[in-house]
């Protein structure tokens, strides 16, 4: 069995981004070596996420305005207590997961016709990054 590791950083203009990685990571995994497998892709900030769906921009907007129905912008969430303005990006995070695997078969990712990996900011314009770890033969 064969372990690759890579670091995708981001820095964000805005606080809310859904930023397309597929290419990123099948670039990752094409120069891992591994041909069968799994790579984890995942981001390690508690105010964002990682998804995998369509790559069609209102969905994209659908989706953004999904999370904001359910964990809207909101002074009065008491995470706000301690400094912090950012309440609505860590319950967006839990929405959306943290993580994906996506199996990896004959060198390449095996996503469905479709499907597309998202890297999603909820608290951006800070630097922030997402771990890629391909595990296989």
């Amino acid at each position: 069995m064969k372990a690759d590791t890579k670091y995708l950083w981001f820095n964000t203009k805005n606080r809310r981004e859904y930023i397309r990685i597929t290419d990123e990571v099948e670039s990752f995994v094409q120069s891992s070596g591994i041909t069968d497998g799994f790579v984890l892709v995942s981001a390690m900030h508690i105010t964002a996420g990682i998804y995998v769906n369509d790559w069609e921009n209102g969905l994209i907007q659908d989706i953004d305005d999904w999370l904001e129905k359910l964990a809207p912008v909101n002074p009065a969430y008491r995470h706000h207590r301690t400094g912090e303005d950012n309440g609505d990006a860590h319950l967006k995070r839990i929405l959306i997961n943290h993580q994906v695997t996506v199996p990896i078969t004959s060198g390449k990712l095996d996503l469905g016709p479709w499907e597309q990996i998202f890297y999603a900011e909820f608290d951006g314009q800070r630097k922030k990054r997402v771990i890629l770890k391909a595990l296989g033969i």
